[in-house]
């Protein structure tokens, strides 16, 4: 399978940047995760963020979090997501990511979790209630099973602790535009570019931007100043409507040839 590392450079050498949609495994019923990887991969996705439905999603907007209630509505579990991909992960080579909370990794057992994870060609793995401090309860599992811990951080983090955060990872950095929850924004800060450039000057791997981007426009204003977006949202509401065709408009926005001014 190809790495996340080898799967961002071969997009941004191409002068393209990246894009990764999220969608929540099990909402609609496992049985459509697979359909739903090929076409994003078809349609050009760089990675896929996986979500597991969790009780207290403490990161979710309401888009997402009612997204988790109908997949655990459908007795999705963390255990049935992994071996549903695993049933299929040959027919595909994008990079998979696992985005989850601590407590159902815990709950599944730290070795068990990664062990499972590699079984399924899981490149990559976001836990957004883990900060960087307590990283020894996965980091020792998560480099034996070669799965890379994707880090966050935010407009409000120190640019010392974002260069910090940074060079301990080899996937990307997800540098989030919002301060608040997952959702849909019409603007965002007035001091989002800058940042952003801040943040990729001192980041030695890609740099993407995620939360609240919610249209083609947002996606082409967004790549001037980073490596690619990540879309979550929209892509689980767009999904839910059937309205693939806008799921193709928005990845085919981090393409070479699609500008808009910048916000």
């Amino acid at each position: 399978m190809i790495t996340i590392e080898a799967a961002f450079k071969a997009v941004l050498d191409k002068g393209d940047k990246a894009f990764v949609p999220y969608i929540m495994a099990g909402d609609g019923g496992l049985e459509t995760l697979k359909e739903k990887v090929l076409f994003l991969e078809e349609a050009g996705a760089t990675a896929i963020e996986l979500g597991i439905p969790f009780s207290d999603p403490v990161a979710d907007g309401p888009i997402i979090q009612a997204a988790g209630i109908r997949s655990l509505q459908a007795g999705t579990t963390l255990k049935g997501v992994l071996e549903t991909i695993q049933s299929f992960r040959g027919l595909t080579n994008i990079p998979l990511v696992i985005m989850t909370y601590l407590n159902p990794i815990l709950a599944y057992g730290v070795e068990k979790f990664f062990q499972d994870c590699e079984e399924a060609a899981i490149n990559g793995l976001i836990v957004p209630d883990l900060p960087v401090e307590e990283e020894v309860l996965l980091e020792e599992a998560a480099a034996k099973y070669r799965v890379e811990i994707i880090r966050l951080v935010t407009l409000t983090s120190p640019l010392d602790r974002i260069e910090k955060i940074a060079k301990k990872g080899n996937g990307f950095l997800y540098a989030v535009t919002v301060t608040g929850i997952t959702g849909s924004r019409s603007s965002f800060h007035d001091h989002l570019g800058a940042h952003l450039l801040k943040v990729k000057e001192v980041s030695p791997i890609p740099v993407l931007a995620g939360f609240g981007i919610s249209s083609p426009e947002h996606v082409m204003s967004m790549i001037e100043y980073c490596d690619g977006v990540i879309v979550g949202s929209k892509i689980v509401q767009l999904f839910s409507e059937n309205k693939l065709e806008e799921i193709k408009a928005l990845i085919a926005a981090s393409k070479k040839g699609n500008t808009l001014p910048a916000f």
